[in-house]
């Protein structure tokens, strides 16, 4: 895949950018190691002052970098703002908490008595140059949620981002640098994927985390073992919505068009599998397919726009078999199942979709559909609604909606899945562990767990 920004909403390449030279990657890691020698002694308060720099900048940036991820991946420059301002949030989040989140901690002098030391206490250091191999959907926010802790442990970061977010990418190496980090704690590295192995084997780089497919991430995740180093990751998803009997059914179908088609359907912890009691079906899925059938179409520039192309023609074509499949197979189309009228021949887009009937003979039943495309599945049970959810091979995130108190403790117990939200979408934040199991991946981003995947969790114990 070329190095390019190509608008998904047109199929214009607007800019192409040349790979880095092996030689040139060799003096990167280079600047990284002594970067990392120099950045770990730095002060808590030093760092917390570098990274509110950066998220002032950002701050000021946001139209600007806003419309630049709106023309390289195709989200609307609403979303695009959105995304940016998060970023500057989670950046002011770990700048302010990052001291507290990492202090020493001293165990209790009773439980470690028999231990023959007079103190003992665990300290985090940081761990060195870590690579980030990031995706397309959120170019800003993907970075940025390992970025801010990362360096606000002392470690140092090596970007490679999605070859289609390359001005993005850019972008955020220079906000770093503007900000006033030394050079080499922070740089992006315009490489394919084929140089990733080369650079994740460097005994330089440490550690990896990664956000993407589950091919990426087993690649990633076989170099890293190999080399027994320290990876984090966060793949797919195929989130279960549920819907049970006591649920705002007007408010759940409300929210439930807004899980799915967030960052025009292209998210992981989108909700995709819809799960609806009996008692509640038709209510349900009546408004949801009427208005995911009524959602505004266009050009992700337009601030009217509700949902904008998908990032690549390729991923168009996917999300195209896995709809025909199903629909070959004896799944209904409710709304959609096609490209939208007026772009039959132009841009990425894809119409908002709603498919009942599914079963699991479709691939679409297994598989993550990576667009506006909704399943809908009939359940008579609670039992039957959590087989359902978690008859997948990802574990992401989940969605429950139910006033009744035993339905969300049966959820909370039994769904597999790195987070249950209660009568509400699933969303990051910068204080909530992020991350799933299953072959959604593993390790956690954000809060406390996030910035403590890299670091070296060192006990130190003390004679007299």
């Amino acid at each position: 895949m070329a190095i390019a920004t190509v608008n998904p909403a047109t199929g214009e390449t607007l800019r192409t950018f040349e790979a880095l030279t092996s030689e040139e990657i060799r003096k990167r890691l280079a600047r990284a190691e002594k970067a990392y020698r120099e950045h770990r002694l730095t002060s808590f308060a030093d760092r917390s002052r570098l990274l509110h720099r950066a998220a002032d900048l950002l701050e000021e940036d946001i139209p600007e970098i806003a419309r630049t991820m709106t023309l390289e991946m195709g989200k609307t420059v609403a979303s695009a703002r959105a995304e940016a301002a998060k970023c500057v949030k989670a950046m002011r989040w770990y700048a302010d908490r990052a001291e507290s989140l990492l202090a020493d901690e001293h165990p209790d002098r009773a439980d470690v008595a028999d231990s023959g030391a007079a103190r003992a206490r665990v300290v985090y250091r940081p761990l060195g140059p870590v690579l980030a191999v990031m995706p397309w959907n959120f170019p800003l926010w993907q970075v940025v949620r390992f970025a801010a802790p990362a360096l606000m442990a002392g470690n140092v970061g090596l970007l490679k981002h999605a070859s289609n977010v390359p001005q993005t990418a850019l972008y955020l190496e220079a906000l770093f640098r503007r900000a006033g980090y030394p050079e080499g704690c922070f740089q992006t590295l315009l490489i394919g994927s084929r140089a990733v192995e080369a650079v994740l084997r460097d005994p330089r780089v440490v550690a990896a985390t990664l956000t993407g497919s589950e091919p990426a991430g087993r690649a990633v995740a076989s170099v890293a073992g190999d080399e027994i180093k320290k990876t984090v990751l966060e793949l797919g998803g195929s989130d279960p919505y549920l819907v049970l009997p006591s649920a705002d059914v007007e408010r759940a179908a409300k929210t439930a068009v807004t899980a799915r088609v967030q960052n025009n359907g292209q998210s992981c912890i989108a909700a995709k599998r819809f799960i609806v009691h009996t008692e509640v079906y038709d209510a349900f899925t009546r408004r949801f397919a009427e208005a995911m059938r009524a959602l505004r179409v266009g050009d992700p520039m337009d601030e009217t726009t509700e949902v904008g192309p998908l990032s690549s023609e390729q991923g168009r074509s996917d999300l195209a078999e896995l709809v025909d499949d199903a629909v070959e197979r004896g799944a209904a189309v409710l709304c959609g199942g096609g490209r939208p009228e007026g772009y039959e021949d132009r841009g990425w887009f894809y119409a908002p979709t709603v498919l009942a009937g599914v079963d699991a003979t479709m691939r679409i039943h297994r598989e993550e559909a990576f667009g506006p495309v909704a399943t809908v599945y009939r359940a008579g049970s609670l039992d039957e609604a959590v087989a359902l959810a978690n008859d997948s091979s990802f574990g992401l995130s989940s969605n429950v909606w139910t006033r009744d108190r035993h339905d969300i403790d049966r959820c909370v117990r039994d769904l597999e899945a790195g987070g249950v939200f209660v009568n509400g979408m699933t969303a990051s934040h910068p204080g909530l562990p992020f991350g799933g199991i299953k072959r959604s991946g593993y390790g956690r981003e954000l809060a406390a767990e996030g910035i403590r995947e890299f670091c070296n969790v060192t006990t130190v114990w003390e004679a007299d």
